[in-house]
């Protein structure tokens, strides 16, 4: 059984990606390639497929906030997870390197981490390295040497390290903690930047056990309650974590486009910004909605749990309301 801190899909399909700088610089948005590689792709093995397609043809980068002034250049990796293998996917402009992973624990970070295991690559990628004389051909190719600027490969990777001090305790539980350690880095609450929402999936190997995903909804997972959602036919949707619609005002279509800054709050994600408030104005009353919101926490993941672990096979009219009715309960405690 797989536990893997990602994006999802109804395939039992899920990803990961972070972005850094590297040697080479270029456009198409990555949370654009996470969500066509999700979507195009059944198996990990096809969503990265689809996303080197979309890099040849298109580069990455763009915009990352809705000020039309602004561009950003960047280079990104993906963890690529299905419920029989995983890849390790990093990239430079339009060139990449995969890792196919068969097993131990894994994780990747703001620093390019693959070396001289490489499973898969862009064709032209040792041949345009050597022609920049970023590798002379004679010693073993290592992608995150050729790539890195200066030392950036020898940098420690925050969430390797939390992972670690789980001491191979490698369960849904344990990669929440991994999400809220603030000591390693992996979880940011500052004045500059803040950690937005996070997802937790279970991706069982047996095809007969469904796939459970837990996601907060608003930032900051160590003040955040991760909540569990299954893909089921007629799923009710949840309103209340849907960020408003405003159609054709939109100032990302209107041309020119990010005149304004539209309020795209949801209601749990105002909610929770009053209880963020608390938690600093009011610490008694705080840390005591914490505690309850984590007992509600830990009541969805005992309920999980039972459900990866029976023999019966799972009626999906147990599931339609889960995820609308945990958003409704911690709203209810909020208010």
């Amino acid at each position: 059984m797989g536990w893997w801190c990602l994006e999802r899909t109804l395939h039992g399909l899920g990803m990961k990606y972070r972005r850094w700088s590297t040697l080479l610089l270029q456009l198409m948005i990555q949370e654009a390639k996470l969500r066509l590689g999700l979507e195009r792709g059944a198996t990990a093995k096809e969503a990265l497929d689809v996303i080197v397609a979309l890099l040849e043809e298109h580069g990455q980068g763009g915009n990352y906030y809705e000020d039309g002034s602004s561009c950003h250049t960047f280079q990104s990796a993906f963890l690529i997870v299905d419920r029989n293998e995983a890849w390790i996917l990093e990239t430079s402009g339009k060139y990449w390197a995969a890792e196919k992973i068969t097993e131990g624990v894994k994780c990747i970070c703001n620093q390019l981490s693959l070396t001289t295991k490489i499973d898969a690559e862009h064709p032209e990628l040792r041949n345009y390295v050597r022609s920049q004389g970023w590798w002379n051909g004679d010693s073993d190719f290592n992608f995150s040497e050729v790539f890195s600027l200066a030392d950036d490969h020898l940098a420690c990777c925050s969430g390797r390290e939390s992972l670690e001090k789980q001491g191979g305790d490698v369960s849904a539980q344990a990669m929440i903690d991994v999400l809220r350690d603030k000591d390693s880095g992996v979880c940011v609450d500052s004045e500059s930047f803040l950690t937005t929402a996070s997802i937790v999936s279970v991706l069982p190997q047996d095809p007969s056990f469904p796939c459970v995903h837990y996601f907060t909804g608003t930032p900051d997972p160590s003040r955040s309650i991760f909540k569990p959602f299954i893909f089921v036919d007629d799923v009710k949707s949840v309103p209340k974590v849907q960020s408003p619609s405003f159609g054709n005002d939109d100032p990302a279509k209107k041309i020119p486009r990010f005149q304004e800054k539209p309020d795209r709050r949801h209601e749990l994600y105002k909610a929770h910004e009053w209880a963020r408030s608390l938690l600093e104005n009011d610490q008694d009353k705080g840390q005591k909605l914490m505690r309850i919101m984590l007992d509600l926490e830990k009541q969805g993941l005992e309920a999980m749990e039972d459900i990866l672990t029976r023999t019966e096979v799972l009626d999906p009219a147990e599931v339609v309301d889960l995820f609308y009715d945990c958003v409704d309960t911690e709203l209810k405690f909020f208010k």
